[in-house]
């Protein structure tokens, strides 16, 4: 998952731990700088997926509705994770309708197979990490989950994308890859998704250009500051 994703107000993550598994994974910022720094308990296991039911409960804990990113330090449809635990981490969502939860993941072939065992309930916004054309069919798989509503991650955006089929989605960020080893990022594949979601109507957001540190390059794009988001009952904020 991309440091992107810190555009939420909270981040959950009951699940620690992943393993790379495709082009987008070549310079994880999770496994490769963020999990590796980390000495507290709960990261013990390091890289080693981990599932921690003493953290199940934490939305629960918290009153405020808040916009809540699951497991930007993995993907909860790793194959090391079990579908009982998901089934509880579900459970939890469904029982906080006061929040909004956006997991994200591009393991969508086990996605696909464990969506009937799961509660989709409203408050779910899932996502698919999609960071060139090779990986459009996980745009396609989300569409098969029975959710109601979706989003797409463009981050690291590595290769153009080309024409995308943006029905039933509401919300599309797009990024590229930073830390040092970065790869270069066209503008014109950010370009080319911005202009086919603005016709779309969808919610476009532009978090990052692709350097050692995107911070020090802003986030405009084209003189335009894209950070849209949606309206959910409680106020997304940028941190």
């Amino acid at each position: 998952m991309g440091k992107g994703l810190h555009l939420f107000e909270h981040n959950w993550n009951p699940i620690t731990g992943c393993t790379k598994y495709s082009a987008g994974c070549k310079n994880c910022y999770a496994l490769d700088r963020v999990i590796p720094q980390l000495t507290t308990e709960k990261y013990k296991n390091g890289a080693l997926v981990t599932c921690h039911n003493d953290l199940l409960d934490v939305p629960r804990r918290m009153k405020k509705p808040k916009s809540i990113i699951v497991n930007n330090m993995g993907d909860l449809f790793h194959d090391d994770v079990p579908l009982s635990f998901l089934k509880e981490l579900f459970k939890t969502m469904n029982e906080c309708p006061r929040h909004t939860f956006y997991p994200l993941t591009k393991r969508t072939p086990r996605m696909l197979e464990l969506s009937p065992h799961l509660n989709w309930s409203s408050n779910i916004v899932m996502g698919v990490t999609v960071e060139d054309a090779e990986y459009k069919f996980r745009i396609d798989d989300l569409r098969k989950v029975p959710v109601k509503r979706r989003f797409i991650m463009f981050e690291p955006l590595i290769g153009s994308i080309g024409k995308i089929d943006l029905v039933g989605f509401e919300l599309v960020l797009v990024g590229g890859e930073s830390g040092i080893g970065f790869r270069k990022m066209d503008i014109d594949w950010a370009r080319e998704i911005r202009d086919q979601v603005v016709a779309a109507g969808v919610k476009f957001n532009f978090m990052q250009y692709a350097a050692v540190d995107p911070c020090k390059l802003g986030r405009e794009l084209d003189g335009k500051i894209w950070n849209e988001l949606p309206n959910d009952d409680h106020q997304l904020e940028l941190f």
